[in-house]
């Protein structure tokens, strides 16, 4: 069963066919990371409840926990203003990144300059 189509026409996808989604934990606001979705793996989030995305890397799907265990229960999906990225809140069970930190975005700030 695809994605439905009322969702699918909303979406921007890029050359690739591929939709940013930011993914943040439900209860905190903490953004833990930014992957990517495709029709089928949006399809099979919203039906799952198991955060699910396509790896650019390895060229196929990936359920969020499926071999580390750090899995993500998805609470809620939206769509931004314009259809081209999604909000995914999550319980994060573990690690968010592949670094194995709780957040992708723990490199340290960007310094802000002003002129």
């Amino acid at each position: 069963m695809p994605l439905d189509p009322a969702i699918a026409a909303r979406l921007k996808h890029t050359a690739d066919g591929l939709v940013p989604a930011v993914v943040q934990q439900y209860d905190t606001g903490e953004v833990l990371m930014l992957a990517w979705m495709d029709d089928e793996a949006l399809h099979r989030t919203l039906t799952t409840g198991r955060a699910t995305y396509w790896s650019r890397s390895r060229g196929s799907y990936w359920v969020k926990g499926e071999t580390s265990g750090h899995v993500q229960h998805v609470k809620s999906a939206a769509l931004d203003c314009d259809g081209d990225t999604i909000l995914l809140r999550v319980d994060q069970v573990g690690a968010a990144c592949h670094t194995g930190d709780r957040t992708c975005f723990d490199a340290g700030e960007l310094v802000v300059t002003r002129t």
